[in-house]
């Protein structure tokens, strides 16, 4: 069975580096993350956005849409 190494773990071995190697650690993960391109991007859950602007407006949004295209005419 693999060994599990929890993060309280690697601090408390981090807090035994220098300065000078905690830095190095630190630039040493940047460019790991960098380079694998890790980079956590959220996705947005469009379904979570229905009906948040519902009263807003005192109009309907397909009445606004038909009076802008109104107005521009």
């Amino acid at each position: 069975m693999p060994r599990t190494i929890t993060i309280e773990a690697v601090e408390k071995e981090i807090e035994q580096l220098t300065p000078g190697e905690q830095l190095k650690l630190i630039e040493k993960l940047a460019h790991r993350l960098s380079k694998a391109g890790s980079v956590i991007k959220k996705k947005l859950d469009w379904k979570q956005l229905y009906g948040l602007g519902k009263g807003l407006w005192n109009e309907d949004a397909q009445e606004y849409v038909n009076r802008l295209r109104e107005e521009r005419t």
